[in-house]
């Protein structure tokens, strides 16, 4: 969705790596693989429009009054497939964590002081699960990433980042990988879905990396089969690059792969997964890979400014998603494909002229709806449902694609659980009854 044009003229990267000292970072342009795509405006604000219920349009938030309208309407219903945490009042969010912290940690011990303690404790917990060497916390994933990719282009001698374009460096963190971390990148496929093998081992210039999104959310939450991720992990080692997983959403994987966390992880070189995104927790993400990865990642996390005097809530709210979501997610996911089922088969028996449920069966507990209706049509049929019958099917619908056409990421957590088929069916026939 978004990318800069090609500048064939500037000076290549791979004399220089980011890795070879802090105080100069590499002047490199962004290539965008085959074609040149160019820069979408709207891109820019599309994780905070999803992700912000008061965000609406390129200029970022919505009116006050529809935000809270948006808000109250969720904390109102009695009804829903996933709680939004923003809806979620502040003393809530404070009691839980204060109910849950004693399974999860010693509180008579000391709190933790520039990652010690607690965030040792997570950090350790996370390279257990993923089958990593070490692990290390981060405050954030664009941090991370950029850490961890860095320090393999230094490695490597190649600063050049072989990714998709609707990735999330590339649409949601405001060309960091090239403007803070002098890092370049490449696309081996603008297709909207996961590159193959074959377009990986035949990309026509080199890369040190190939960073794959797991699963890639823009286009759908999509994964490959894992025949396919192996075929393409084995084509990058061939062109003796390392492999990085952007496993913001990895948790939720392994039911599509048939194959628990270590295992997935095990395919990657370094791999970088949150604890916001799928396990509830306020904030934060963690960098699993080699001991000397890590250590010198947390030399890159200092100088980045992500090294917290304490960080304690934040550690202690992803221990607690580690202990208490992450076993429910596989359900999660299972629960999903039938919603999904029931979204697509109410669509197609309504009087709505097309639909798409995407993708059919979901990947993952998150998937799209895709609707030929503008964006603000959807959204107050949507509002008006939650507060007139308490049921909110959909959070909010964007404008993608051609002009009419709008899309909704739909997650299925906790309370969708409660959803039958015929439940689903029942609020799609009222949500529709509401359409012009």
């Amino acid at each position: 969705m978004t990318a800069h044009d090609a500048q064939d003229d500037a000076p290549t990267p791979q004399e220089s790596p980011p890795g070879a000292g802090p105080e100069t970072p590499l002047e490199s342009p962004r290539v965008a693989g085959p074609e040149t795509r160019q820069e979408a405006p709207e891109a820019a604000g599309r994780e905070t429009r999803q992700e912000d219920p008061g965000a609406a349009g390129p200029e970022g938030r919505g009116e006050p009054d529809e935000r809270e309208r948006r808000i109250a309407a969720a904390r109102g219903a009695r009804r829903l497939l996933a709680r939004h945490p923003v809806t979620v009042p502040l003393g809530e969010h404070l009691a839980a964590l204060a109910a849950g912290a004693a399974d999860v940690a010693d509180l008579e011990g000391p709190a933790d002081v520039y990652g010690d303690g607690v965030v040792e404790d997570l950090e350790d917990e996370v390279a257990r699960l993923l089958g990593k060497e070490a692990a290390a916390f981060f405050p954030t994933g664009t941090m991370a990433q950029q850490v961890a990719l860095r320090c393999w282009a230094g490695r490597t001698g190649n600063a050049t980042v072989a990714l998709h374009p609707r990735s999330h460096p590339e649409v949601h963190e405001r060309d960091a990988l090239v403007t803070v971390s002098g890092l370049r990148t490449a696309h081996p496929t603008d297709a909207p879905r996961p590159p193959t093998a074959e377009e990986v081992r035949d990309f026509e210039e080199p890369f040190g990396t190939l960073m794959l999104e797991l699963p890639l959310r823009e286009p759908g939450f999509l994964l490959p089969t894992w025949d396919e991720l192996q075929e393409v992990v084995a084509a990058a080692r061939e062109r003796d690059a390392v492999v990085h997983f952007d496993g913001a959403r990895l948790w939720e994987c392994a039911p599509h792969f048939g194959r628990p966390l270590d295992e997935i992880a095990g395919l990657a070189d370094s791999v970088y997964v949150s604890f916001y995104k799928s396990l509830e927790g306020i904030a934060g993400a963690a960098l699993a890979g080699p001991q000397t990865l890590v250590e010198e990642a947390r030399a890159w996390r200092h100088r980045y400014g992500g090294l917290g005097f304490q960080q304690f809530p934040t550690a202690l709210s992803a221990l607690l998603g580690l202990r208490n979501v992450l076993p429910r997610l596989p359900e999660y996911v299972a629960h999903a494909r039938v919603v999904a089922d029931a979204l697509r088969g109410a669509f197609e028996a309504s009087r709505v002229p097309w639909s798409r449920v995407h993708p059919q069966p979901p990947h993952t507990h998150q998937f799209q709806v895709w609707l030929p209706y503008p964006p603000d049509v959807l959204n107050e049929a949507a509002l008006a449902q939650a507060e007139e019958t308490k049921t909110l099917l959909f959070w909010r619908w964007f404008p993608d694609g051609p002009p009419g056409l709008s899309v909704t990421e739909v997650t299925v957590a906790g309370p969708g659980l409660a959803w039958t088929a015929d439940d689903v069916r029942g609020a799609v026939a009222d949500f529709v009854r509401r359409l012009p």
